[in-house]
């Protein structure tokens, strides 16, 4: 709105560089959109962004709690286990929450 009333003032002369810019700007958007792009039949095949296959693992924790494990990356036994007496051990702290 400013460029617009700054526009409308005595005297304003206009940049022919910058009309002509805007100009070429406007007819690229619409010859861009008067001809979009074709859609290809393979698109999203073999192009590396592919959705990544995600690995899942519940575990039982201690008082019957259940821990769920989640990643792209495959989760070994030992991963899992090593996660479920981290959590375990935090569960069983006794020590008195800082947040609280």
């Amino acid at each position: 709105m400013l460029a617009a009333a700054r526009a409308l003032r005595p005297g304003n002369r206009r940049s022919p560089s910058r009309v002509r810019a805007t100009r070429e700007a406007m007819l690229r958007e619409f010859a861009r959109v008067q001809n979009p792009q074709e859609i290809r039949e393979d698109a999203g095949s073999g192009d590396g962004l592919d959705e990544p296959e995600l690995h899942r693992e519940e575990i039982e924790l201690p008082d019957g709690g259940q821990l769920i494990l989640t990643d792209i990356e495959d989760i070994t036994p030992e991963r899992a286990e090593k996660t479920r007496a981290r959590i375990a051990s935090i569960l069983n702290s006794k020590e008195r929450d800082r947040q609280s």
